[in-house]
């Protein structure tokens, strides 16, 4: 059973919310500003935590960051704002995915089994052995425990951020466009919106966690005009 955290501060909201994903078998919380949010965040376990922007106390960027401190858990995050600044702050806070309000409570129940699908999933063919730990220099990137490191130090992931980076070491020196790694990572409908700049700020970010110097990485590259791929320099 999912278990999902629902932070927002208009109640009937968080009632339809709940209502509707507890018809779906999930297990639902609720938290009503940004400080009871981070609190149970930081006191139980979620699969999923769908965070307003717009919140008492700590707003949802300020919970977002906070979160990340001490947690992996997927967040989406939900603005009532459409305009794309406010989707990459987003990201930039660490978010997973985001809806924008008004929005239609399928869509969000299908970001949400969208992520649950991606943490679960198993990549490979069947019958086909594959490597559960990838190592490439000082990095290292287990695939079932989800958990990379560099060096001797623990690198604190994104689930996106996580899935990105094991795409591309899992298939090191293939180049993937961005509209590639939009369509492989966050799906179909991400790649009609064709943002491809969400991917531009993980990668970013990514290499700003697991490169020693992000100017000039090591092991996330960029094919000029083409896309990214992946590469451990001797």
């Amino acid at each position: 059973m999912a278990r999902v955290l629902v932070v927002d501060d208009e109640k009937l909201i968080v009632k339809g919310i709940r209502f509707s994903l507890e018809q779906e078998g999930m297990e639902v919380d609720c938290a009503y500003d940004g400080e009871e949010a981070i609190e149970k965040a930081r006191s139980n376990g979620y699969d999923v935590i769908l965070l307003d922007v717009m919140l008492p106390k700590a707003d949802g960027y300020q919970v977002c960051q906070a979160i990340r401190e001490f947690s992996e858990v997927p967040v989406i995050m939900l603005t009532a704002k459409g305009e794309d600044m406010d989707k990459i702050l987003g990201l930039e806070y660490g978010a997973d995915d985001y809806v924008t309000k008004p929005f239609n409570i399928l869509e969000v129940k299908a970001r949400i089994k969208a992520i649950l699908r991606r943490s679960s999933r198993k990549v490979g063919q069947a019958g086909e052995p594959e490597r559960r730990v990838v190592t490439a220099g000082s990095l290292m990137l287990d695939r079932d425990s989800r958990r990379v490191f560099v060096g001797d130090k623990e690198i604190n992931l994104t689930a996106k951020e996580f899935d990105l980076l094991e795409l591309l070491a899992c298939n090191a020196n293939k180049v993937y466009s961005r509209e590639a790694l939009l369509g492989y990572i966050w799906g179909n409908r991400a790649l009609d919106s064709g943002d491809v700049r969400t991917v531009d700020v993980h990668v970013r970010r990514l290499r700003e966690k697991i490169e020693p110097s992000p100017s000039a990485p090591q092991f996330v590259h960029t094919k000029w005009g083409v896309g990214y791929y992946f590469r451990a320099q001797e």
